[in-house]
């Protein structure tokens, strides 16, 4: 019996049959009542009516309503309760079902349970399941409240689904588990073994499909825990694992993918919890892969579920003694998959779409994990039993064994390079016969692995190999098939990307004839690649390209003039890239009047983009900032002309959409340019392709202020205004945020430029700008982001320099520093209590990573932040940079390396800007420093040597004897082993610096100065440290002056040195003419052999000394 009023029940029945009305007005006219006389004015009525629908009350004819009707009120259901409207209430957003009374929510909940219980249909119990499973979230994720204030609760529903996954009924046991998979904060708080007992009768159920319900209802569940808790569910873990075995032997390979899908997402959060049954789990695994009888995606998450225990636990698959060789067998095998119905690559020439996306295939799966496992197990394990396997495939008389080994190469080129390298003579050796192989896939797949390894291996490719590479890649754009060209001019733009234009000079002329050569194909997606290949050897080539300039520059403005057909639209705005990186290249001299003429072609092209999917549109914003580089003040007239469709992206609004329709929701994930988030059982959509437009344009924006500097001014207020202030607090998009900080700067100072820093106008806008970054600072929540706020912050603040802040300014900094650092200690002792809970082998995931490498970042950028305060307010600053000293304190003494040069490069600031006013801080300075020149970490040794520098440069008397006592210490990092490696150079030689700082400010307090000067004459060269090596050799040339006896006594290992450090170009500008001079005067005073110098240096050194001593 229905419990609404007979009217209100008819009524509903009526809206559903017009809700499914196949006719659109019929169906439109349904939904805007459903909306407004229903949702909006007596959602109570219309929920409780649709769990009745799905029971099955009749209409006003008498008749029950059919399967199509119940499923189609469970849906609606659905989508109603969960849908977010204003509660008039409480004039909070909530969804439609909590708005509800309580009595209301109670008698519905009863209906639902009832529903659930009494449908026999499977798939209608599905769509109710769902339902149910939606309302239970909503008690699990929200805090409710009952009418006396205790929190509401959904008591009925746990015991409802025990019992149902006890019944008789095989699809209800099935439907309970579903349950539990969408919302298992339902049973987080039983007790496990409840828990345990339940699921592993799931596990063992007689009913297969009841058996996969229950493995991704645990999945679910076991994601949902904290670490602390898994372990006590590791014993499911084999009765989980003995399911897979008959799905593979039956061959159910629908079934067997979701359970490997259920597996695969367990291993990802706990792949210990499988270390007792990971050898058997790994041979299943390979017989899965190996069984062609399965369906590829079924083969393909077996090898998945393989590759993640690769991802997340690297050791424990080193350890087993099978699965490295297996694995690799298995992905070659897979690899070899590919082009079986096209034997002759007919098919593969002719296909005009060569983007043709092949992602499901076994062929890229197996390329996929090759890529993984080199990054995971590394070379000195994957590479022997691979290269067991290459050399062989690569002389067989298949040929799609010579395409796996070349695609295999592809793969683990990256994750192996490290080991790879040594013995690029002989890979190459192995690879270079296959690119005149008879199968034109063959050589496509040799380009593709050359083109790689030209990223992988960059500079040693170039510099090693370019004589044995690039006539060989060249020769290939002559192939007679367009695929095997185009890619061959793909593999050119990477290794021509890495190359130095002294090496790419000499192949110039066979590149570019053949390159034009190919834009003359009648293949578009041919010259596209082409193009898009002499756009990169112009940036590569620079001013050497010139000689092709008078070539090249019509052919592409032809492009440019022809009629704008849809289908030509991509050609024509590759046209316009090489033309203006050719541009870049040769320079606006060179051009004469073509660099005008670029311009106004490339204005003609934007006034004629009409469709929002022209490719131009975007080209076009990269080509304006080239010619703004290209043009310089010269492109200022042209600015009315491109900054108004600039403003426009520029300003762009967020399109956001709130989905909670399924249909809505499977029509955006078919289209392009959309980002779904999930939100308590919705998706919100964000139209990305507008943002990234939108991100493009600031950039745009940032290349012309930084260009143009004064002569952008008159726009500067406007997008600051418009644009880039709030582009700073654009939550929908990071790429958006990170531009527009990167903006800040560059228009602040072409305001600078024009106006002056002391300026009305200027301090006007300063004003506006810091108080916003300020702000910013306080409440930006994605680290990474954080990091370029504080970039922007200290660019900002170098921009309007001395004094700029005022004291309430670094009050609002250090209380949003000190809200930061609190977070980060936080963070840091999540990721200790994490790595502490890791057993031993199992690595952490990329999250973990990239959240330690933002964090470093982060750290980095708020250290530049601080540098800059200090050196623009000095000692003003102290007073508030003291309510930080905790933090100081507890830095230096963390076990944390870049905590404690964190602390470490502040106090050098202290010192060097706050002069003897640092000696306040003593207590807090001094031993850091001592320990600090201790530390085993290279990068804290620079940083504590580099601080008593400045202490002796700028600290004056106060820190005369600490520095003159530290002196053994600095002697001490300069005799470390390894001293002169790369990873220490720099400490090495800040300490050398440090010395002659202390030398030479602080000689009154060196005991037997003189010895000490023999000393550090030891310590040189310094070869490596721009900024330590001018305060070095500038005391050298004192000493020299000074005719020092030590020196003069070693003048011959004195010059050698200065010529290492004029070698390197660590001394520039008047220091190195300062020293040269100093060397002069060091041969004539000390009456040493030039010939016998020269001789006694390597010949590059030797030609620099020719060069700067005549």
């Amino acid at each position: 019996m229905s419990l609404l009023p007979p009217e209100a029940h008819n009524q509903l029945v009526q809206l559903l049959q017009g809700l499914q009305a196949t006719d659109n007005p019929t169906r439109t006219k349904a939904e805007e009542q459903l909306n407004t006389a229903w949702v909006a004015q007596r959602p109570d009525v219309l929920l409780m009516g649709l769990a009745e629908q799905m029971e099955g009350a009749t209409d006003e004819g008498g008749t029950t309503d059919s399967t199509q009707t119940r499923s189609f009120a469970a849906v609606i259901f659905r989508r109603i309760a969960t849908r977010t409207t204003k509660d008039a209430s409480s004039g909070e957003n909530k969804e439609v079902f909590l708005q509800l009374n309580n009595e209301s929510k109670t008698a519905i909940r009863s209906k639902l349970l009832q529903c659930y219980a009494n449908e026999s249909k499977k798939s209608v119990r599905h769509k109710i399941a769902d339902a149910v499973a939606e309302i239970a979230r909503q008690y699990t994720d929200e805090t409710i409240y009952a009418p006396d204030g205790s929190r509401d609760t959904w008591p009925d529903l746990l015991n409802a689904l025990y019992q149902a996954s006890q019944s008789p009924d095989a699809n209800l046991r099935e439907s309970a588990f579903r349950i539990f998979e969408t919302t298992p904060g339902i049973i987080e708080k039983q007790h496990e073994d409840i828990i345990v007992a339940v699921f592993q009768k799931g596990i063992k159920d007689e009913d297969v499909n009841v058996r996969i319900a229950t493995m991704t209802a645990f999945s679910s569940f076991f994601q949902s825990l904290n670490k602390k808790a898994q372990p006590k569910y590791y014993i499911l873990i084999p009765d989980i694992l003995s399911t897979l075995v008959p799905l593979k032997d039956d061959h159910e390979s629908d079934l067997l993918t979701k359970a490997l899908m259920a597996v695969i997402e367990l291993a990802e959060v706990a792949s210990k919890a499988f270390k007792g049954v990971f050898g058997p789990l790994v041979q299943i695994c390979i017989q899965m892969i190996q069984d062609k009888e399965l369906d590829d995606q079924a083969r393909q998450n077996a090898l998945e579920l393989m590759a993640t225990f690769a991802d997340y636990n690297p050791k424990m698959c080193k350890q087993d003694k099978n699965y490295i060789n297996d694995m690799v067998t298995q992905c070659l095998a897979l690899m070899t998959d590919v082009g079986i119905d096209d034997h002759d690559a007919e098919e593969w020439n002719s296909q005009e779409d060569v983007d043709f996306d092949e992602s499901d295939s076994n062929h890229v799966a197996g390329e996929q994990t090759m890529d993984r496992l080199a990054n995971k197990i590394g070379g000195k394990d994957l590479l022997p039993p691979t290269f067991t396997w290459l050399p062989r495939m690569l002389q067989s008389a298949a040929w799609r064994d010579k395409h796996a080994a070349l695609m295999c190469i592809s793969a683990i080129s990256e994750g192996c390079a490290d080991i790879m390298e040594g013995e690029l003579q002989q890979v190459l050796q192995l690879l270079m016969p296959t690119l005149t192989d008879a199968h034109p896939r063959v050589r496509w797949a040799a380009c593709n692995a050359l083109g790689q390894m030209s990223t992988d291996f960059k500079g040693t490719m170039q510099t090693k190999y370019h004589q044995l590479v690039l006539p060989a890649l060249i020769e290939t754009l002559t192939a007679p098939e367009p695929r095997v060209q185009s890619h061959a001019a793909a593999a050119l733009v990477n290794f021509c990307e890495e190359a130095e234009k002294e090496i790419l000079e000499p192949y110039l002329d066979r590149l570019l004839t053949n390159l034009m050569q190919l834009l003359r194909s009648p293949k578009r997606f041919v010259q596209e690649q082409a193009l898009s290949t002499i756009a990169t050897v112009a940036d590569s080539a620079e001013s050497t390209f010139g000689k092709w300039y008078p070539e090249l520059m019509p052919a592409l403005f032809s492009v440019l003039q022809e009629p704008n057909e849809k289908e030509k639209r991509l050609l024509r705005a590759k046209a316009m890239e090489c033309a203006t990186l050719i541009a870049l290249a040769v320079g606006k001299e060179r051009m004469g009047q073509d660099a005008l003429n670029l311009v106004q072609v490339l204005g003609s092209v934007q006034a004629n983009i009409v469709d929002d999917d022209d490719p131009q549109e975007s080209y076009l914003l990269h080509c304006w900032g080239r010619m703004c580089r290209v043009l310089g003040q010269d492109f200022v007239p042209y600015l009315p002309t491109v900054m108004p469709p600039l403003m426009k992206l520029a300003q762009a609004k967020a399109d956001i959409q709130l989905l909670d329709d399924e249909e809505n929701v499977a029509q955006i994930e078919q289209e392009e340019g959309w980002e779904l988030v999930p939100l308590k059982g919705k998706y919100i959509g964000i139209k990305t392709s507008t943002l990234d437009d939108k991100f493009m344009a600031i950039e745009l924006i940032t290349v012309y202020a930084s260009n143009l500097e004064a002569g952008f001014a008159p726009y500067v207020t406007e997008i600051m205004d418009k644009v880039a202030i709030s582009g700073l607090a654009f939550f929908f998009h990071d790429p958006v945020r990170v531009a527009s900080a990167k903006a800040v700067p560059q228009l602040l100072n072409s305001f600078k430029v024009a106006y002056g820093v002391n300026s009305e106008q200027y301090l006007n806008l300063w004003k506006i700008t810091i108080e916003k970054i300020l702000e910013v600072l306080e409440t930006e929540p994605a680290i990474e982001t954080l990091a370029e706020m504080y970039q922007c912050f200290y660019e900002a603040v170098e921009v309007s320099g001395k004094d700029s802040l005022s004291n309430d300014h670094m009050a609002t900094f250090i209380t949003s520093a000190e809200s930061v650092l609190k977070d980060y200690q936080q963070r840091v002792n999540e990721r200790a209590e994490e790595a502490n809970e890791r057993e031993d082998g199992e690595e952490p995931g990329e999250d973990y990573e990239f959240a330690v490498e933002d964090d470093q970042t982060l750290l980095s950028d708020m250290n530049k932040a601080f540098h800059t305060i200090f050196k623009h307010q000095q000692q003003s600053f102290l007073p508030h940079w003291e309510r930080l000293l905790n933090y100081y304190d507890l830095f230096v003494h963390s076990q944390d390396a870049t905590q404690r040069q964190w602390a470490l490069c502040i106090l050098d600031d202290v010192l060097e800007f706050c002069g003897p006013a640092s000696w306040n801080y003593y207590s807090y300075i001094a031993q850091p420093l001592v320990d600090g020149m201790r530390d085993d970490q290279a990068a804290n040794r620079q940083a504590a040597c580099y601080g008593v520098g400045v202490a002796a440069h700028k600290g004056g008397e106060p820190w005369a004897e600490f520095v003159a006592g530290s002196l053994p210490i600095l002697f001490d990092v300069t005799r470390r082993p390894n001293a002169r490696s790369d990873d220490d150079a720099f400490a090495t030689e800040n300490a050398c610096a440090s010395i002659a700082k202390v030398l030479h400010f602080n000689h009154s307090k060196v005991q037997n100065a003189s010895e000490v000067v023999a000393g550090w004459i030891d310590t040189l060269p310094a070869t490596n440290d721009e900024e330590a090596a001018p305060y070095a050799y500038a005391f050298l040339a004192q000493l020299i002056d000074d005719q020092q006896p030590a020196v003069m006594s070693r003048a011959a290992d004195c010059f050698k040195f200065i010529a290492q450090a004029l070698e390197a170009e660590t001394l520039q500008g008047q220091m190195a003419q300062r020293i040269v001079a100093a060397g002069r005067k060091l041969i004539a005073t000390a009456g040493l052999n030039a010939d016998q110098l020269l001789n006694g240096l390597p010949p590059e050194t030797q030609q620099t000394v020719r060069t700067l001593f005549g």
